[in-house]
């Protein structure tokens, strides 16, 4: 006969049971452990200044010089540029000679011409000269309205407007003054006063009424003298 197997113990029974059960049981995935972060470096902090090395500055720096005013100019050609002057008393002279030349007082209806259209003409231009003006031998280059300005107004827009002509050589402008139909009393003032004025120019040679299709009783028809021949006429003046 065989002998007999020993039993095992409980105890390895039960470790055996156990070993079983974990057999059985499905193996769960293996979690990787996050990753350690790295270290945050430490913020250095700024080192204090100790009253010691206040006073080691300022022992160090005794004696310096501020540099907010320069002692000496600074190069040719670096300096800021002066701003240009404003000729305030410049612009009055002129407006007042604008002014001078072109005087309220003076009363010149008598020179103008007697045909309808009361044309003027300078002494010495030839009478043939205003039947071109009339005809439109001469292109009309610029104009200005003066319609609705009060006479000051008129008087000194006019004046710049013969210097700026003279300037640019226009020989043949319109100057606009209107019918003078909202006036009081509905006379044509800045019309006659226009008139005047333009005859005590030395730029204006003659003028004349406009054609109905350049205005009309509302307008006049300048010609003006080349500024070559202004320049030639005011060095033969004597006492020049």
């Amino acid at each position: 006969m065989k002998p007999a197997i020993p039993a095992p113990k409980a105890s390895s029974q039960d470790a055996l049971r156990d070993l079983r059960k974990r057999l059985r049981q499905p193996q769960t995935a293996r979690v990787k452990p996050e990753p350690t972060p790295p270290p945050i470096a430490a913020v250095r902090a700024e080192p204090v200044p100790t009253a010691a090395d206040r006073a080691l500055f300022r022992a160090a720096a005794a004696g310096a010089m501020c540099l907010e005013a320069s002692m000496h100019p600074p190069p040719q050609g670096l300096q800021p540029a002066p701003p240009q002057p404003i000729p305030r008393q410049s612009l009055r002279d002129e407006r007042a000679v604008l002014v001078e030349a072109m005087s309220d007082e003076l009363d010149l209806d008598h020179l103008l011409e007697t045909d309808a259209a009361l044309s003027w003409r300078r002494e010495g231009v030839g009478a043939d000269t205003l039947r071109k003006l009339r005809r439109g031998h001469w292109t009309i280059q610029h104009e200005i309205d003066l319609h609705g300005l009060r006479r000051d107004e008129a008087r000194e827009a006019l004046g710049q407007f013969l210097r700026t002509a003279l300037l640019r050589e226009w020989r043949c402008v319109r100057v606009i003054h209107g019918k003078g139909l909202s006036s009081p009393q509905r006379e044509p003032v800045l019309k006659h006063k226009v008139r005047s004025w333009l005859m005590q120019r030395d730029e204006v040679m003659a003028y004349v009424q406009a054609r109905p299709s350049d205005g009309g009783a509302g307008a006049l028809v300048v010609l003006l003298r080349s500024a070559r021949r202004m320049e030639r006429s005011v060095s033969s003046k004597p006492g020049d």
